[in-house]
Formats: structure tokens, sequence, C-alpha cells
């Protein structure tokens, strides 16, 4: 185990830090993959692989970070992705993320799955926005959004990319299921802590997403969902520029490509590969956001110049969590942005809309090497 002397530096070294910290089951959970995890190491690869042209003598004395995702004020190009049952790795769980999130002055999506309900995690103060998956329940999907809504969550994120769970070996392996402590706060009865329960021998988790999504779920949906809110739809697990053309018809504001962190379809081409065609296919109609792999600033500069208008964050904010609570997530979140105004600075760009048009190109990543943790 690699050890981390004095603070950490990087979010590579709350990656290790957390390691540390966490039982193997739920750093398992946290940090792995579906299958043999092919994608989940694609996504790092293909980051490692994409370089930055930067541009000389551009005055870079002051430089803005500040933008707006979907409608919501943002200081950084970024929102804390959806990610379910904060609590796993903290007992103070979304509410402490809120919280950092908030004084990052980043928007922060709570998981339908989240182990603190949305009334709790709106009292942080932080611009919410709410993530659904399509529950076999239509009644209990339209619920969900109206709860969103009155709690003054910003937009809602629809995640498209599970039909059913992908096969997480590491979880099934160690038959997973959640402490009694976890449960999935937004619901009741069964639905509420039914992936605390291993019924065969393999994930708890797994099997209660199962028995709860809806694997009919269509682009009929996504229309019908626009129709009950007024608030910003985003649809996330977009990699196809032919799914991208079906969601700006369908009347969304923003997309975001993603596989999922490498926790669905194992082989699922990485979001970074796919983002300038699909940039280019949408131009303007619509938002692009982009996950997957995302471990630093000069990660995000990446994106953006590739094309995206900012990026979810996700296990690097449950590794801050992970290692101290709130304090670690704003760690994180301040790590992120140090990293990310030096790069700006060193690429030569003054603003977020300067590093849209910085140019890329792609060189081999050597031997295979990946320059962060999962």
């Amino acid at each position: 185990m690699t050890t981390v002397s004095g603070p950490p530096r990087a979010v590579a070294d709350y990656a290790r830090l957390a390691r540390d910290v966490l039982p193997a089951a739920a750093w398992d959970f946290v940090s792995g993959g579906s299958g043999t995890e092919l994608s989940l190491t694609a996504n790092r690869q293909a980051l490692d692989s994409l370089y930055l042209i930067p541009r000389m003598l551009r005055d870079v004395a002051r430089i803005s970070t500040a933008t707006r995702l979907a409608g919501t004020a943002a200081a950084l190009p970024l929102a804390v992705a959806p990610m379910a049952y904060h609590s796993l790795v903290h007992p103070d769980g979304e509410a402490a993320t809120a919280r950092a999130a908030k004084a990052a002055g980043v928007p922060f999506t709570v998981a339908m799955l989240s182990g603190t309900p949305i009334e709790q995690v709106a009292a942080s103060g932080a611009e919410l926005w709410f993530q659904l998956y399509w529950l076999r329940d239509r009644g209990a999907t339209a619920e969900l959004v109206m709860r969103a809504e009155a709690a003054g969550c910003r937009a809602i994120v629809l995640t498209v990319d599970v039909p059913r769970l992908g096969r997480r070996l590491r979880d099934h392996r160690n038959n997973f299921a959640l402490p009694e402590h976890v449960y999935a706060a937004h619901f009741r009865g069964e639905a509420a802590v039914g992936a605390q329960r291993s019924r065969d021998g393999g994930s708890a988790v797994a099997t209660h997403t199962t028995e709860m999504f809806d694997p009919a779920l269509s682009w009929r949906d996504i229309e019908w969902l626009r129709q009950r809110t007024k608030l910003p739809l985003i649809v996330k697990g977009i990699l196809a520029r032919e799914d991208a053309v079906l969601a700006v018809r369908s009347g969304v504001d923003a997309i975001v490509v993603s596989n999922h962190g490498g926790r669905q379809l194992d082989g699922a081409v990485p979001a970074i590969r796919v983002l300038p065609e699909i940039r280019a296919t949408v131009a303007d109609e619509v938002e692009v956001l982009v996950d997957g792999g995302i471990r630093s600033g000069t990660d995000v500069l990446k994106a953006l110049a590739a094309g995206a208008d900012g990026v979810l964050l996700g296990r690097p904010i449950l590794y801050g969590l992970a290692v101290s609570g709130e304090a670690g997530v704003a760690a994180v979140l301040a790590l992120l942005r140090a990293e990310l105004e030096t790069d700006l600075a060193l690429a030569g760009c003054r603003s977020l809309a300067e590093a849209a048009r910085l140019t890329t190109c792609e060189l081999p990543n050597p031997s295979g090497r990946t320059s962060a943790s999962s």
C-alpha cells in the first residue's frame, strides 16, 4: 500500500487514504466497475492520452472559472455527480457533501438512492440537482420529481443507462449488502432497505435495483417527464451521437456524455473519446457535460477543450468524504479549483470560453500507465 506522507496534494492521495480507512467491501463498491473493468480503466487511459496545445503571451493576470450549468450558477465548470449512499463511507453522508459543495459554489446532485432525504440535504443551502432512475412505479417517479421541486432543486438529472445494473463482479464476489444504518431514504418499507439483504448469494444492491428499475424506459418517457416539470432536464448516460440527436428532439436542456464511470456496459467507449463528435452534433442546442475518470483540474481543462460545458465529479468526492467528512470533500474541490486555475493560466486561457477554443491531440499512453487511482 502506497503511503501518503504529509497533507494530500492531489486527488489521487485521497483515493489512497480512502482505501486505507474503508472496509474492503465498501471500497470495492465505491471504486469498482463492471465485468473485467475494461471501461473503468479506459476512462483514465483516454484522459491520459489526450494532450493540450497551450497558447502563449495571452495576459492571464486575471482568470475566471465562473459559469452556469443547466441554469445554475457555478464557481467552477463542475457539479457533484449523483452517487448513492454517501453514508456508506461517512456517517454525515449527503448533508456533509452538500455543505462542502455550497462552500465551493458548485451544484450537488442528490441521488435518488441517497441515504439522506432531499429535504434534509436542502437545509445545507447548496444549489441542488435531483437524480432519477426510472421506476417501475411511474407514480413514484412523478412523486419524487414533485419532492425535488418542493425542496428547491434547480434541475432533474435522469440517468438512462441502467435498464438493469451492470455485473459489478467485486460486489458479487463480496456478496455485498448495505449495512443496517444505510438505506434508500426516499423510499419506505422494502424499497428503502432491500439493498441490505443479499437474497441470491450475490449483490444485494443489484437485486434491489432490478426489482425497482423499469427496463422499458424509452424516449417517449423522456417526453412524458419533460411535460411534468418546468425544471431543466438533464439526461445522463449518452454515448452515441444518434441518441444525442434524440435527446435534443425530446426537449432536454442538457446531456451528460457518460459510460457511468465504467460501472454499466463493460467495453463501452470512454466518454471523452466521443465528446467532440457529440458536441459537433448538437452544437449549442443543449449543454453538454461529461464524466468518467475526472481526477484533476487538468482533466477538467481537457474536457472543456474537447467540447464540454462542464464536468460531473464522482468518486473523488466520496474519497474525500471517507477520509475526513465535509472537510475532505471541501479539500478535494479546493484542489481541483487550484489545479484548474493554474492550468488555465499555463494554457493561456483567461476564461472557460477561451479554454473551449484550445486545440488537443492524442498521443500513445506509455505502457498503458494511468496517472491517478480509481
